[in-house]
């Protein structure tokens, strides 16, 4: 069901009024946005982390004289979050760049070094896989 401009009683009082073409506050906005994203990564990351390192903290509780670590299940678990956190952190930078791809060089800040973000997006998704695959690794061996 598509909607008209006319459907909406509030958008009255806008007509006329001419949304400015050169504003950063769009790309701004977005990169707000992946911050925010980048923040719930990070914490889904150390919930895993603590998660997964808590079944151990509690088999080795039981038993001290234990020397081979047991896979447990919140060891999987654990491990689960922080590779959802790697792909959260991952996925929201690929949504980032997409949507800047669709701003007019105007709408971009002048004078900003715009892919900082994405540094600091891939580089903690990386990092976040690397801890993955580090619990992964020492899961199973």
């Amino acid at each position: 069901m598509s909607k008209n401009i006319s459907d909406f009683p509030n958008v009255e009082s806008f007509k006329g009024v001419e949304m400015e073409a050169v504003d950063p506050r769009i790309y701004f906005a977005a990169e707000r946005t992946l911050l925010a994203w980048l923040r719930t990564g990070i914490a889904i990351i150390g919930l895993g982390f603590l998660v997964a390192r808590f079944g151990l903290f509690l088999a080795l509780s039981r038993n001290p004289q234990q020397t081979t670590p047991t896979i447990t299940g919140s060891t999987v678990i654990g491990t689960g979050f922080v590779l959802l956190g790697a792909l959260v952190i991952a996925g929201s930078a690929l949504q980032h760049v997409q949507f800047g791809r669709t701003l007019s060089p105007d709408q971009r800040p002048s004078h900003y070094w715009t892919q900082y973000s994405l540094v600091v997006a891939g580089s903690l998704s990386l990092l976040g896989a690397a801890l993955g695959a580090y619990l992964l690794y020492s899961m199973l061996r």
